[in-house]
């Protein structure tokens, strides 16, 4: 079964309070949501595997620790997931990137397709999908199943809000999937917005209504 963690981290939340902040500027915001981004990307990571390497210091030689070789992969979730990209690359900058773009649908409220570019050894990678938003859960859902039809096995769904309604859709279609939220909110509205949210990410990261 998933394990959904919550991030509690002091510097995370305390970002998180300005990113809800309305009144924090487009520039504020972006900058907000890839500091978060790379926080938990540092969070996220916590079990990767390490190997021993000898190397040579100035004064002898020694043995210390290194990534043990283990491939990653970023997929945003277009556009607002591009908004979380470089900050958690800043921690993995060899992590090869991949995208997804979705857009709902106004009446039924699903997440249809339109674009997908994955790395062509995705099956052999860590995948984390990000998105700052999981609300409906609707385009976590469809993106993870995209991933999933490429042949992605080991995957991990990375999001800064997210609504209990989002996670439990997300926990029943991917039960396999490990989810990590920055603050997990109240509710949905009648509008499927979460509350008290942060309003629409996209739209803030890049100044559009």
């Amino acid at each position: 079964m998933s394990k959904v963690q919550v991030m509690e981290h002091p510097l995370i939340q305390h970002k998180m309070g300005y990113i809800r902040d309305k009144n924090t500027s487009t520039k504020e915001f972006r900058e907000l949501v890839d500091e978060v981004g790379m926080l938990m990307a540092y969070e996220v990571t916590r079990d990767l595997s390490l190997q021993d390497v000898e190397v040579e210091t100035p004064v002898t030689r020694t043995t210390e620790k290194r990534l043990s070789g283990k491939k990653l992969g970023i997929v945003p979730i277009l556009r607002a997931g591009l908004g979380m990209q470089q900050g958690i690359l800043k921690l993995i900058p060899s992590a090869r990137v991949g995208h997804v773009g979705l857009y709902r649908d106004p009446e039924t409220l699903e997440a249809i397709e339109y674009y997908a570019k994955f790395p062509g050894d995705i099956e052999e990678r860590d995948i984390f999908v990000i998105d700052p938003m999981l609300a409906t859960g609707a385009s976590a859902v469809e993106a993870i199943t995209a991933v999933k039809k490429r042949g992605a096995t080991k995957i991990r769904f990375i999001c800064l809000v997210a609504a209990p309604e989002g996670v439990d859709v997300l926990k029943e279609a991917h039960p396999d999937v490990d989810i990590y939220i920055a603050a997990l909110d109240e509710k949905l509205n009648d509008a499927s917005y979460i509350v008290p949210g942060l309003g629409d990410a996209g739209d803030r990261l890049f100044g559009t209504k």
